[in-house]
């Protein structure tokens, strides 16, 4: 309590030195400014916009821009950094060393640099639009982005979607529940997956990308922005997170996988059944540190454009609104409620899988 306190009467004494500096200024935190329509366009964007919208607006659009290419890179980095650690772990040693050498390129030179090369070395080197590589059908990848069919849900596919989150959320309390009936634990997710399949199937129509002129039309457009990022992002975060997963399956006795064995288990159902969901109890708490890290570093995209939050608050709206205290409040502000709440709900996740 008395920490809170210091801390509370620091805070008050920076706050209120600014609010003098700025009145010797003949200056005032105002953020009224946020009301004003912005006058600017957003190049990308999962959000409506028009630039005639606020500056409040282009915060949200802009967040929204933030968060999605921070959940791609932590739910690629966590896949990633997974497949790493059970290779470091694997007994073929072409596996291993391979793994090691990726994970130690990675953890072994900057970030941004890794985000900048993707850019320019691999993006920008693609074909042009008719030269486009075609990894899968209606898939086109060329120098302007990533094409890919775009659904036309049905009636029942959103109803559909809800219903396969909520079965997969409940899937690892269903698995506990199989383990104990002897019931195989794989049949946890079958609910989630058919439900998936419903969905998928429920789409009306698929809007598939179609070269037209120089450039294509319809279906979903990454732009090489985005993919920039969320490349640099992932890649470099799976690099920290697969040692993290390697430390905590070592950190399990190893009798817990002998006794697996003698039962007449396979290895991959040793480690899935036996070693993971022990290894989880250790992984969380250093997991939530590179997931905050990943959405923090997700501001690296303003050195390739994405239009995230420090590209559009701290670049744009700083320079036409001329706000500098209020924008830089507003982009913490971002940040820090958002790595609490990310925080949070991971360590209360952890502390009941404790409990």
């Amino acid at each position: 309590m008395l920490l809170l306190v210091v801390v509370g009467l620091v805070l008050a004494w920076f706050a209120a030195n600014v609010v003098d500096n700025l009145a010797a200024l003949n200056m005032s935190v105002d953020f009224r400014f946020l009301a004003q329509p912005a006058g600017f366009d957003i190049p990308f964007r999962i959000l409506p916009w028009n630039d005639t919208d606020s500056y409040g607006r282009a915060l949200l659009v802009s967040f929204s821009n933030s968060l999605l290419v921070s959940a791609m890179a932590i739910v690629a980095a966590t896949l990633l950094g997974l497949c790493l650690a059970l290779m470091r772990l694997s007994g073929n040693p072409l596996a291993r060393w391979v793994a090691r050498g990726v994970m130690e390129i990675i953890r072994n030179t900057p970030q941004l640099t890794q985000i900048v090369f993707w850019y320019i070395a691999v993006l920008q080197a693609l074909p042009q639009a008719r030269n486009s590589f075609r990894p899968f059908a209606g898939w086109f990848l060329n120098v302007r982005g990533l094409y890919l069919p775009a659904p036309e849900p049905g009636p029942a596919t959103l109803w559909l979607l809800v219903a396969a989150l909520v079965m997969l959320v409940l899937a690892p309390r269903m698995r506990h529940s199989f383990t104990a009936r002897g019931v195989p634990v794989g049949l946890a997710f079958v609910p989630a997956l058919a439900l998936a399949a419903a969905c998928w199937a429920s789409v009306a129509s698929w809007q598939l990308p179609e070269l037209r002129g120089f450039n294509f039309r319809g279906g979903w457009r990454i732009p090489p922005e985005l993919l920039a990022l969320w490349l640099g992002l992932f890649v470099y975060g799976a690099g920290f997170i697969a040692e993290n997963i390697r430390e905590a399956i070592l950190g399990v006795h190893r009798g817990q996988a002998e006794a697996a064995r003698s039962l007449g288990l396979s290895p991959w159902r040793t480690m899935s059944l036996v070693v993971l969901p022990q290894a989880v109890r250790a992984v969380i708490p250093p997991l939530t540190s590179q997931y905050l890290n990943i959405i923090k570093s997700s501001s690296l995209g303003a050195a390739v454009a994405y239009p995230e939050v420090v590209q559009i608050y701290a670049r744009t709206v700083l320079n036409q609104s001329g706000r500098a205290i209020e924008v830089m409040t507003l982009v913490l502000g971002v940040y820090l409620v958002v790595n609490l709440m990310v925080s949070f709900t991971l360590n209360a996740w952890n502390a009941r899988r404790h409990a």
